[in-house]
């Protein structure tokens, strides 16, 4: 029997959530799939995790090469042995909904795309996650409309790494990861140089597919944001000048108009300002509270992170999961620029 889709998850050092992972992977319905865990040479409990589940296929990830990262590494080593004619490059944190690889499958194939990215329902436990990530997405949002990711007419590119459901024969023509290999931001440079080849791109909020805990306390927080926002936001220091002049105008107000410093009409402003500022959270997904948390303290502490974040990848020292990565030659841009157009299968 054929096999329709291989999912290829990567793991390096999760024993705290590849169980749950795999238990939503083997469970799935109504398609012909393969699972293949990439052990990224963890130290920890990951491969025994991954070899409690029957059929769960697992590969060690060879020597990292000079000048790729770790992921790419892990997620090319899974992608050669794949046997499906699509490939699913999901994440170890991840949790999928009964049913939903058929349906991911039956939505690529309907829409006609070549690579379907989802933006998984973000989970937020610690104070922190649930002040940041709502600033972060509804950034994110701004930058990347699914919209116009999904438009051929649109040059915006962009996919979650944590979910890449992509046609094997067009992965393969752009060359896959391995034609940007040593890229940190690899999803949205796979995701350009799809559609830089002419190929489709759908990408959209999928809570009714995938969810995910992407961090699981600060440190993970802050190194994880730190390794990405200066390559996912043009002008990151702008940015971060504009979150925090942004959120200072309604606190500014909140100091001055009790001290009859300010006057009429301050204070509707001061009540507006901080009711915009909440509305603007909105495209990100989450409830009421978490975006009254991100336009009170979030904002600032996603203006650190993107100060923090260009200012690693300026030095060239940026670390994630016990390894450095210095500064890219190219950005993602670049390289999605240089990918082939037409390749053979990864060998």
């Amino acid at each position: 029997m054929s096999i329709e889709v291989s999912v290829i998850v990567p793991a390096r050092n999760e024993d705290a959530c590849l169980g749950a992972c795999l238990e939503s992977l083997v469970t799935q319905t109504g398609v012909d799939f393969e699972i293949i865990v990439v052990d990224d040479h963890s130290t920890d409990h990951t491969r025994d995790i991954a070899a409690s589940f029957s059929g769960v296929r697992i590969i060690e990830a060879g020597p990292l090469p000079d000048g790729w990262t770790g992921k790419n590494n892990a997620v090319i080593t899974g992608a050669r042995d794949a046997r499906g004619r699509w490939l699913l490059f999901t994440d170890a944190d991840t949790v999928h909904l009964p049913g939903s690889l058929a349906r991911a499958l039956a939505e690529a194939q309907e829409s006609a795309a070549d690579l379907l990215s989802y933006s998984p329902e973000q989970i937020a436990v610690s104070f922190w996650e649930m002040a940041t990530l709502p600033v972060v997405f509804a950034e994110l949002a701004r930058q990347y409309p699914p919209a116009k990711v999904s438009d051929l007419a649109s040059s915006i590119a962009a996919a979650n790494g944590q979910y890449i459901l992509v046609r094997r024969e067009a992965y393969d023509a752009v060359g896959g990861h391995t034609a940007i290999a040593g890229s940190i931001l690899e999803d949205v440079a796979l995701a350009r140089a799809m559609k830089s080849s002419g190929r489709k791109i759908r990408f959209r909020y999928a809570a009714d597919a995938v969810r995910t805990r992407m961090y699981r306390n600060f440190r993970q927080l802050r190194e994880g944001w730190t390794k990405n926002l200066a390559l996912l936001f043009p002008n990151p220091g702008w940015l971060a000048v504009k979150t925090l002049l942004l959120w200072a105008v309604p606190w500014s107000a909140l100091v001055l108009v009790p001290l009859h410093l300010l006057r009429f009409p301050w204070d509707a402003i001061l009540l507006s300002s901080f009711v915009y500022i909440t509305t603007r959270l909105r495209s990100a997904n989450f409830d009421l509270i978490m975006e009254i948390l991100g336009a009170f303290l979030g904002m600032p502490m996603f203006a650190y992170f993107l100060l923090r974040s260009k200012r690693a990848h300026a030095r060239g020292s940026v670390s994630w999961r016990g390894r450095t990565y210095g500064a890219e030659d190219r950005t993602v841009s670049q390289i999605a620029d240089h990918v082939p157009t037409t390749a053979g299968r990864l060998s």
